[in-house]
């Protein structure tokens, strides 16, 4: 069972919010690091310090398409009194041995390509006649009227100091440099980098893969047609978007029935592709509560230290709380209320940061600020409990959306914030400063 599961507790015992995360926080580890391809890290956490093997660019090539030329040859040239160059070839990015620029020459470059032995700067080709002597060229017409590797002139109309339009070697990054830092996680800029230095493969922590299963037999997989007294499973839809949103790779089962054998063994096959259980639904004080019957004798009962303890917060939403470990590798289970904002509102302040703490992130938490409230009637709260309302969050202003009621699906949809408001705290009038947490 989890650390703090030693705690006294007594049937009209509460826990408070931050009772119950630091438990979790004290029970989940982070995730043992592989090594992955580069495409498989993306959204993984790095676990080292990856310094460069080598300078990006690797040596000087140009930022344009034009002329590699010396300084000297093209100084004081203009529209009146352009520079007349002789063209001795062509350099293509890719080029192992460019040809060599002397006095009163030029070499046709592309972007990318090698600055060639000899040259000094590159002058774009719109300033020149592209090798037409007709004049300021394109680009594109220069590049589509002059043969490739034609000898020949070029004539250059304005003078160009010494490398201009040049990347220098080393320019981005120089070899031996640190690259990115342990802890980086790995997005697309960061993968690209990764390449760019030549990195195949990258040592990282996984992304945690977590399993999401809504309980109740009065759920319906939306698209199917409602039967009296049923209604759609929104919860496991919106557990399994939360946690990828959080860095996850999250699999969604769906509604399980109110069975206690049957949710019993849906958990038990699962273990073996979860880092982290997500439940949701039947863990009140009720008749068909069967998370609590299912979650006692789940995986191997012989394993110390297994478990799942159910509790009771001192928050609103989200009173009823189950936390602990199942099965031979015990594996972090979360079971939330079924209430939909009661979940949601839970997932974001204990599976979130969970999911994170098995990344090895050091930033587990949603962002908070200090906001003023802004509301037509005092917002009111039950003492002794902290509560979360929604909001909308702009220019430190929140304003509460929809009621207290944890069936508020369409207003947590509008909802950009959490409101919260302290357990010894009993109103708070419109104008007043509340904490916020800000959810994306």
């Amino acid at each position: 069972m989890s650390s703090a599961a030693t705690r006294p507790a007594g049937p009209d015992d509460l826990w408070s919010v931050d009772e119950h995360l630091d438990d979790i926080l004290a029970t989940v580890r982070p995730l043992e690091p592989i090594e992955l391809q580069l495409l498989d890290a993306q959204g993984c956490v790095l676990v080292e310090n990856v310094t460069v093997p080598v300078s990006l660019p690797p040596f000087d090539n140009s930022s344009m398409d034009g002329y590699a030329v010396r300084v000297a040859d093209v100084a004081g040239a203009s529209e009146e009194f352009p520079a007349v160059l002789e063209v001795v070839g062509d350099v293509a990015a890719g080029a192992a041995d460019p040809v060599r620029v002397g006095p009163g020459q030029a070499a046709r470059i592309m972007t990318g390509a090698p600055l060639p032995p000899g040259a000094e700067t590159v002058v774009p080709v719109e300033w020149t006649d592209g090798g037409l002597g007709e004049g300021p060229a394109s680009g594109m017409r220069a590049r589509s009227l002059a043969p490739e590797g034609a000898e020949g002139q070029v004539h250059v109309y304005r003078p160009a100091e010494a490398r201009a339009h040049v990347r220098a070697e080393g320019s981005d990054v120089r070899a031996g440099e640190l690259a990115l830092e342990a802890g980086t996680v790995l997005g697309a800029p960061q993968i690209a980098l990764l390449a760019a230095i030549g990195r195949g493969t990258v040592r990282v922590r996984p992304r945690p893969r977590v399993v999401v299963l809504s309980t109740g037999s009065e759920l319906v997989q939306p698209g199917e047609e409602l039967a009296p007294g049923q209604i759609y499973d929104s919860n496991s839809f919106a557990l399994t978007a939360a946690a990828r949103d959080a860095g996850a790779i999250a699999y969604r089962v769906g509604a399980v029935a109110d069975d206690a054998e049957t949710l019993r063994t849906t958990i038990e096959d699962q273990l073996i592709r979860a880092d982290l259980l997500v439940t949701t639904g039947g863990v009140s004080v009720g008749a068909y509560d069967v998370v609590k019957e299912a979650l006692s004798s789940v995986g191997d009962e012989d394993e110390a230290g297994s478990g799942v303890e159910f509790r009771r917060l001192a928050m609103q939403p989200g009173k009823p709380q189950g936390f602990g470990t199942v099965g031979p590798d015990h594996t972090p289970l979360l079971a939330l209320p079924g209430n939909p904002v009661s979940s949601y509102v839970s997932f974001e302040l204990f599976v979130r940061p969970a999911i994170r703490a098995l990344m090895g992130l050091t930033g587990l938490h949603r962002p908070r600020t200090r906001a003023t409230l802004k509301a037509d009637a005092a917002l009111r709260s039950p003492r002794g409990r902290r509560q979360f309302l929604r909001g909308r969050y702009a220019d430190g202003e929140v304003t509460p959306v929809g009621g207290a009621g944890s069936h508020l699906i369409a207003a947590l949809a509008k909802a950009d914030a959490l409101i919260v408001v302290p357990e010894d705290t009993e109103s708070v009038e419109p104008g007043g400063e509340v904490e916020v947490v800000l959810l994306g």
